[in-house]
């Protein structure tokens, strides 16, 4: 099949060499049983990639689920995708068949499988290789025909090494890689998107379609779009429904796009203080690490002045810095040294104790639950959306949120 029917088929808009090269390989696959691992960032349409080979599969009349393996929590994802037995568990007071009993002979999306627990993904890895499966709570051994692709936005071979995902699982699941590129690697095909979204929402609100002067398109292609697909539909709604001018200025567009950093923290060389990249899990746990560090060396440096100013006879013993690194003048202050002689630290001097000053919380659980809450305020409750603005999955923020208490 051609590669623009099959983007008109499922509504592809673009024609991006990358965007190309993933749907070859997905046509390619289709005709096959073979396991594909979908890669890409959130929101750039790896579900669709998902239906593509299904429906183009031997599989299409059979039927096919796809399943968020991060908005399931951690206890009942065996459960969901296995099934079991009555009375296995509190609250199982029937038995219940699992996804892969239910869509035997069909098609499994596992999206968000570096999410999957490790117990999860050792049953998985059965049903991969064996096509056997338990239910929990049962010793029954079963057979399923089931299937699987599965999707990530993160880079399995860093959870590899961190132990976080297994190492079979990840080579039986990436029998044939697809990468679908985001936003910003594809500029070409934005103009295209925001066309066809404006007009569908013109139509949608019985408006006129809205269009973008010169200067707003080289805004919209330039925005690093982190939302990718999702977000930049997102922006052409907004726009279609609250802007009174049908010709958008770059000014005009710049209001509806949010603030980015787009900076990148630099990684600290190896050695004595180094922190390595693989050390955090993403930049927002380096900024906050920065800061900390920072309000600790800060208050360190006003006790010691303290100190220094309340004991001037602390200054008379053998300097540990040479006598060129002096510290301001303090007879400003009552209690202060004596003329313009400066404030030096010693090395014999065992007397200043190492204690902080700090005004606020340094908790890091503190500084986490307050994030979460005002990510769930700035969506208005949707888990979903304050999930991927703070950069964890759903089903981690539904965890936060029981461990923190925090209502919403």
């Amino acid at each position: 099949m051609e590669l623009q029917s099959i983007k008109n088929r499922f509504g592809i808009i673009g024609n991006s060499p990358a965007l190309n090269h993933a749907l070859h390989v997905a046509t390619q696959v289709a005709g096959t049983d073979l396991s594909v691992l979908i890669n890409g960032e959130s929101g750039v349409g790896k579900e669709v990639f998902s239906q593509i080979i299904h429906a183009l599969s031997a599989r299409k009349h059979n039927s096919f689920i796809a399943v968020n393996c991060g908005a399931i929590p951690e206890g009942t994802i065996d459960s969901e995708l296995f099934g079991h037995e009555k009375g296995s568990f509190t609250g199982a007071v029937d038995s219940r068949k699992g996804y892969f009993e239910t869509v035997n002979g069909g098609t499994i999306f596992l999206d968000e499988i570096g999410e999957m627990p490790l117990g999860t993904q050792a049953r998985l890895l059965r049903v991969l290789e064996a096509g056997e499966y338990i239910r929990v709570g049962s010793s029954k051994v079963q057979k399923t025909d089931v299937r699987v692709i599965a999707a990530t936005n993160r880079e399995l071979l860093e959870s590899v090494q961190s132990s976080k995902f297994r190492e079979d699982l990840y080579y039986r699941l990436n029998t044939v890689p697809i990468k679908v590129p985001s936003l910003r690697d594809r500029k070409e095909d934005i103009p295209l998107l925001f066309r066809k979204f404006v007009s569908d929402f013109a139509d949608r609100y019985k408006t006129t379609p809205v269009q973008l002067d010169e200067g707003a398109k080289e805004v919209l292609v330039n925005y690093p779009w982190p939302g990718n697909v999702r977000e930049l539909k997102n922006i052409a709604e907004q726009i279609s429904v609250l802007s009174t001018e049908k010709t958008i200025s770059a000014v005009k567009l710049k209001s509806f796009l949010p603030e980015h950093n787009y900076s990148r923290l630099p990684v600290l060389a190896s050695g004595h203080g180094a922190v390595s990249q693989t050390e955090f899990a993403n930049e927002r746990e380096i900024l906050y690490k920065l800061f900390f560090d920072m309000k600790k060396d800060v208050n360190e440096l006003k006790k010691m002045f303290f100190d220094l100013l309340q004991n001037p006879a602390l200054a008379q013993q053998a300097p540990v810095f040479a006598p060129e690194h002096s510290f301001p003048d303090f007879t400003a202050h009552s209690g202060s040294l004596p003329g313009s002689q400066p404030v030096i630290l010693h090395k014999h001097d065992n007397h200043i104790q190492q204690h902080e000053d700090v005004d606020e919380s340094l908790s890091i659980m503190d500084k986490e639950k307050e994030l979460i809450i005002k990510a769930l305020k700035k969506h208005k409750g949707k888990r979903k959306d304050a999930s991927i603005d703070l950069g964890i999955s759903e089903r981690t923020l539904y965890r936060k949120l029981k461990e923190y208490d925090i209502e919403e």
